[in-house]
């Protein structure tokens, strides 16, 4: 795995807690995103452990491009920052997990294993946040649910953008324009009276369009 942060010790600080666990192998270190992009090119590691707040280049731009230019290598997110915002903008980044830096060394060690194994995995903190937004949407559900309203195009399109594809890797998958993909976009989100792509990924989250 390839452990990415931009600060020296909290990299030697991982690497010594990782190297207690027998079947995880740190193959190398990155200290910004645009390294991390480059390690990931030479090194192909199974895991990255994607810190957010670093120069050059963040860890949010580093895990779009690594999901794009290598899906095969999973991006675990290690981070200080548990607010909402970016927790869903993580997951929207295309990060198959997130854990707090307050995290015991064994709850690491669980989250690499899940991520590498091809599963989901969230700290509390991240689990928390995702139980009370489907609590909310729960509370709502008495209420008329537009998604009747989306055509089959649409439906397709809001679970291809709710998993983190762009508009030309979706346009590219449906074999349309990224024009007819924008216009598909535009209208559903009308529909659903949703206006943002974070609130997208959380209506999909609820309608288990997509899942965590």
């Amino acid at each position: 795995m390839l452990v990415v942060d931009d600060h020296t010790i909290v990299r030697d600080g991982i690497c010594a807690l990782l190297a207690l666990a027998a079947d995880i192998e740190v193959v190398g270190e990155a200290e910004n995103g645009r390294e991390a992009v480059e390690k990931v090119k030479q090194l192909a590691p199974d895991v990255v452990l994607m810190d957010i707040v670093m120069p050059i280049m963040d860890g949010l731009e580093a895990t779009r491009r690594i999901r794009k230019e290598f899906p095969e290598t999973k991006v675990l997110v290690l981070t200080q920052y548990d607010e909402e915002e970016y927790i869903f903008s993580i997951i929207e980044a295309g990060a198959k997990g997130f854990i707090s830096k307050t995290a015991a060394s064994s709850e690491l060690a669980s989250g690499i294993r899940a991520v590498h194994h091809g599963a989901s995995f969230l700290s509390p903190t991240a689990a928390k946040v995702f139980v009370e937004d489907f609590q909310l949407g729960a509370s709502m559900r008495g209420k008329q649910d537009p998604y009747h309203q989306l055509t089959n195009r649409e439906r397709e399109v809001l679970k291809l953008v709710a998993e983190a594809y762009t508009t030309r890797e979706i346009a590219d998958i449906l074999a349309v324009s990224p024009k007819t993909v924008e216009g598909h976009k535009t209208n559903l989100m009308d529909k659903l009276d949703i206006h943002n792509k974070t609130d997208l990924i959380k209506y999909a989250i609820r309608k288990g369009i997509i899942t965590v």
